[in-house]
């Protein structure tokens, strides 16, 4: 434990505050011998840097918590999936600094929910750098990330449903010898659709908006 401090640059009994307020894992026991490693070092430093980033001690915990109980990065992206996604490694620091006041732990723990998030030990995971980028662009622009995150629910809830469709087209009612090789290879073909329909459909509503 005081090597611990030391490394971390706080004192011992800040440590045990910070064991007592579970705002750490528990060491690894050996006996009588308690072991801490890199990612208690890690965590450490993150509640430093979130600290003077004006974040309460309240709601460290609880973001903690929620990145403790949260899917790793296996569980979050699915092992041997494909997927045309980019997934982004990042401090606790770093996301906060992507998001600002934003990146309260209510958020986080809803982007946990929602399977953008995931943990990697020390690191956070997201699944992809595209919904990260265009997450912290709406953010920039006045728009909540509570609302944000609302919305990219319901967006996934049509997304299913498109891809169902999709899916049954190709699989269903194309020649019987389709395999899901076939769907993966055909999937460029159901994104210009959803793309195009997108696109056309924004236009209307542009079109109603200013015609009102």
């Amino acid at each position: 434990m005081e090597e611990l401090a030391g490394e971390a640059g706080i004192t011992v009994r800040t440590l045990r505050f910070y064991r007592e307020r579970k705002l750490i894992p528990p060491p690894r026991r050996e006996g009588r011998i308690a072991w801490y490693d890199e990612d208690h070092l890690a965590r450490l430093r993150t509640i430093a840097a979130l600290l003077d980033r004006g974040h309460t001690l309240s709601g460290i915990a609880e973001l903690a918590e929620a990145f403790d109980h949260g899917r790793d990065v296996g569980d979050l992206l699915g092992l041997g999936a494909p997927t045309e996604e980019t997934p982004v490694r990042l401090s606790p620091e770093e996301l906060a600094d992507f998001f600002g006041e934003e990146a309260t732990p209510e958020n986080l723990s809803a982007a946990l929910d929602l399977g953008y998030l995931g943990t990697d030990g020390g690191e956070i995971v997201h699944v992809s750098r595209r919904l990260l980028d265009t997450s912290a662009a709406l953010v920039r622009e006045g728009i909540p990330l509570a609302d944000v995150l609302a919305t990219a629910r319901r967006v996934r809830d049509h997304a299913d449903a498109l891809a169902e469709l999709f899916t049954d087209l190709v699989l269903t009612t194309g020649p019987a010898d389709r395999t899901p090789e076939d769907l993966q290879r055909l999937r460029p073909l159901a994104k210009n659709v959803v793309e195009a329909e997108l696109s056309m459909a924004l236009d209307r509503r542009l079109s109603r908006r200013l015609e009102s």
